[in-house]
């Protein structure tokens, strides 16, 4: 490994810096998504931001699954992938409803929000359960290290 030229204060600035710029990223990406299908975007014309941003997904949940770290704030456990699940869930369809330029009666626009929201329930409450599991088992044996 090269040596670094920085000192220890300046690695951290350096790393909180390199934190941050990566979350406005990550951030950034989603709301520029989330704008183009308000503005109803073919999806083709997304494709590149969504290479990225999951892309950047996948890395920070491997990477930090691996490392054996959860969140900062949140606790790995059923209620907190519930409450995320139902966010996602509600954002989702809420999302979804007002880009559909297709839908005019109330019902559909509740059919939708439903139909969507629960999809998403239901993949994101697996995908953070299954995460779940294996940030644990990662953590006993990090811990028996």
């Amino acid at each position: 490994m090269k040596k670094s030229n920085l000192d220890e204060m300046q690695e951290q600035a350096l790393l909180k810096i390199e934190h941050n710029g990566c979350w406005l990223a990550f951030c950034g990406l989603l709301v520029a998504m989330a704008v183009q299908m308000m503005m109803r975007v073919p999806g083709s014309q997304m494709l590149g931001e969504w290479i990225v941003f999951m892309v950047l997904s996948l890395y920070l949940c491997i990477a930090c699954l691996r490392k054996g770290i959860w969140d900062r704030h949140l606790t790995a456990n059923w209620k907190t992938n519930l409450i995320v699940s139902l966010l996602a869930a509600v954002a989702t369809g809420i999302l979804i409803t007002l880009s559909n330029p297709y839908l005019s009666e109330p019902l559909d626009f509740v059919l939708v929000a439903g139909i969507t929201g629960g999809f998403t329930f239901v993949l994101c409450f697996a995908a953070l359960s299954i995460g779940m599991k294996l940030y644990r088992k990662r953590r006993e044996k990090l811990d028996q290290e």
